[in-house]
Parts: structure tokens; C-alpha cells; sequence
């Protein structure tokens, strides 16, 4: 089998067979002509399937391992349809530093119908046996977390779901297959907010979910099409473009973000640097054990809470922005933006604190990136000193 690099950037380039188009054309249709009664070319109707949307999909199984895949219109879309597959009096395990809209779904529209759901560390085996439930019939895992960079034993955890009988799901956003397949390591699930890394250039709002096992993926088939929160073909296109860069732009994040971390690390204005590269990590030697590097995105603790507003207002290559994984660096305030969802007792039980900044760091020159991050904790610390006199 071709290199993972090799298949990214030949992505659609060899499935249009009367043109020979090396990138796939845009199927715009959502109606298709049957040649008589009882036959079909494969594709009826658009929300069912899609050639442009198709393409996609098979890729992304491919490169995830797995048998089936689904390109929804965002991530939540992707993760309203997989939790579709859970019912009343359902109970899941989840990841205890979750990202916020995944807490809310879950907190706010799942409870809802009778699916309820526990927060543990789920690396901890004792942990996940207390949570357990004769009723718990998933597990929702991110590793790395968002914002905490939390790491879960992906092998450890799934064997110890499939001995319960449980769904193993895993968000693998922050890693992409590029550097993580967990799949490989025994999850069913795996899920992709691809408006991040897949995408990777901030301008295409998508989700991915990826199954192993032909009954999971025919019932998630029949969530797909029934929910019907598909992408569309113009997003399925701007998808597969950007992923056939995908190897390229996780290797100069990684590269950027470690040297960016390890700058931090040593400043006299930050506490504490959350970023599985670095050594003192607790998570360090499972994240080098289940994947082959690392994302680009970290979170950072400083010392004192009055330096965030300045810092986020004279960072100037770097956006105040939410989201995370495009080409252009963007630094988020997880405690008001992404994560104000989650209860205050559960943000500090795990640390998203009034001090916690989280870092998407771009392909930027490192140089500029380090000049313009230098510049805005100096200027913080000014206000700072001449608040204080």
C-alpha cells in the first residue's frame, strides 16, 4: 500500500474515468436518471449519495482504516448523528475535558431523550469501571483533549470497551490519520470535526465519522441519510483539496507549535504549557506510543488573569479567533469562547481557568510568530506594571 503522504495528495485524482479529471469534478445535482425501472447508476438522490460527497467518503475510511465513511455539513453534525445511534435510557462514558459544543449537545439536547452521560478521565481504567453502567452502551473519547491536551491510552481504553460490550468512539480531530489512526488501535468510531486540520484553511464547515464493522456501518448509514445533515458537493470538493495537503501542514504545525511551546515554557509571564511534545507531559510516552507526532495546537496557563485581555488585544499576526487547525494562527480564550458551556465547577475540577489560553499555532514563520507573541506578553506586562503603581 501506497505512503499515507502519497494517498492525501491522489485523493479523487483517479475516480473520474470519462475525462480523466485529476481533481474530481463538483457533482452539483441531487437528482440522478435511472436507465429503466429497477436499475440505478448507484445514485438516486443526494442526500443518500453523492459522486463528489462519495469520493470523499471512501477516502476518508481508507485513510482512517476503516469500512464506511460519512461526510456531514459540520462537526456537530457528525456527532448528532452518531449519539442517533444510542436510545432511551442509553448511558455514555465521556472524556472529562470535552469540548464545550460537545458537552452542550450531550447536557442540553440528548438528555433530552433519555441518553445520559459521565465524565472521567478515561485513562483511568478504575475511573471508567466506577462510571460503568449495566446500561452504558458507548464511550466518547478525545485524546488528545481540547483544551487540556489530555492523553488517553486508545488500545488500553477500547480493549476495555469491547470487554463490557460497549461502542468506542473516538474524536480524532486534533491528530487527523495522518498522525493517529484509531481505528487501528481498536476504537469502532472515529469522528472528525474537518472544518480543523482536514480542511485546514479556515473556509469550509465540515464533519467526518469513520466505522469498522459492516452492521455499525449500515446503521450508520441509515443515520446519515435519515438525519440527512450531509455536506454538500462544493464542501465535499474544498475538503478533498485541502486534505490532499494535509501531510505538509501537520508536520510545520508540529514543528511550529513545539518550538512555540517551548518558548512559553521558559517565559517569566506563563505558569504552565499543556502540549504532549514536551517531555514533561504526563501523557508524553502514550501519545509517542499511538501516533507518529504531534497536533498544533497547545494551551497555556499565565501567571496572573489581568494579562489575558491585553495579551489577546496587541497579538496582531496571531487572530483572537475561535476554531482551530486552519493555516493562519489563531489564540482562543477557552473559558468565555469554546468552553463557556461547561458548568464552572467542571472547568476548574480540570483546569480551563480564568488564565487558560489556548494556542492554534499556524504555518507562519516561526520567527514572526515568536516576535509577535514576545511582543504582546511584553506589552501585557507593561499595562500590568503601571496598573500596579
Amino acid at each position: 500500500m501506497l505512503k499515507i503522504e502519497s494517498r492525501l495528495a491522489q485523493i479523487g485524482s483517479i475516480q473520474e474515468p470519462v475525462t480523466g479529471a485529476v481533481s474530481f469534478p463538483v457533482y452539483q445535482a441531487t437528482a440522478f436518471r435511472h436507465p429503466k425501472l429497477g436499475q440505478s447508476t448507484g445514485f438516486d438522490y443526494a442526500r443518500t449519495k453523492s459522486p463528489t460527497r462519495k469520493v470523499l467518503e471512501d477516502a476518508i475510511a481508507q485513510l482512517e482504516s476503516g469500512d464506511a465513511g460519512f461526510a456531514c455539513s459540520s462537526g456537530m453534525a457528525a456527532l448528532q448523528t452518531i449519539f442517533a445511534y444510542f436510545s432511551q435510557g442509553d448511558h455514555l462514558i465521556v472524556s472529562l475535558d470535552l469540548y464545550g459544543g460537545t458537552y452542550r449537545l450531550l447536557e442540553k439536547i440528548m438528555s433530552r431523550f433519555g441518553v445520559t452521560a459521565t465524565y472521567v478521565d478515561t485513562n483511568d481504567l478504575v475511573g471508567l469501571e466506577a462510571a460503568y453502567q449495566p446500561n452504558t452502551k458507548g464511550l466518547v473519547i478525545e485524546t488528545p483533549t481540547n483544551p487540556l491536551m489530555m492523553i488517553t491510552d486508545i488500545e488500553l481504553v477500547c480493549t476495555w470497551a469491547r470487554k463490557k460490550g460497549i461502542v468506542s468512539i473516538v474524536d480524532n480531530t486534533l491528530l487527523t490519520p495522518y498522525l493517529q489512526r484509531p481505528i487501528e488501535l481498536g476504537a469502532d468510531i472515529v469522528v472528525h470535526s474537518a472544518t480543523k486540520y482536514l480542511g485546514g484553511h479556515n473556509d469550509v464547515l465540515a464533519g467526518l465519522i469513520v466505522t469498522k464493522g459492516k452492521e455499525l456501518s449500515e446503521q450508520m448509514a441509515f443515520l446519515h441519510n435519515s438525519i440527512g445533515a450531509v455536506l454538500g458537493p462544493q464542501d465535499s470538493w474544498l475538503l478533498m483539496r485541502g486534505m490532499k495537503t494535509l501531510a505538509l501542514r501537520m508536520e510545520r504545525h508540529e514543528q511550529n507549535a513545539t518550538a512555540i511551546a517551548n518558548f512559553l515554557l521558559e517565559h517569566p509571564l506563563i505558569d504552565e504549557v499543556f502540549y504532549p511534545s514536551l517531555s514533561t507531559h504526563p501523557g508524553y510516552a502514550i501519545q509517542n506510543k499511538q501516533s507518529t507526532g504531534n497536533t498544533g495546537i497547545f494551551s497555556f496557563k499565565v501567571k496572573d488573569a489581568r494579562l489575558i485581555e491585553p495579551i489577546l488585544r496587541h497579538i496582531q499576526l496571531i487572530a483572537f479567533a475561535e476554531s482551530l487547525g486552519g493555516v493562519e494562527s489563531l489564540m482562543t480564550y477557552p473559558a468565555v469562547q469554546t468552553h463557556a458551556d461547561i458548568p464552572l465547577e467542571i472547568r476548574q475540577q480540570i483546569g480551563v481557568d480564568d488564565r487558560l489560553l489556548r494556542f492554534s499555532v499556524g504555518i507562519e514563520h516561526i520567527d514572526d510568530l515568536i516576535a509577535d507573541l514576545s511582543s504582546a506578553l511584553s506589552k501585557a506586562q507593561a499595562e500590568l506594571e503601571g496598573d500596579s503603581l
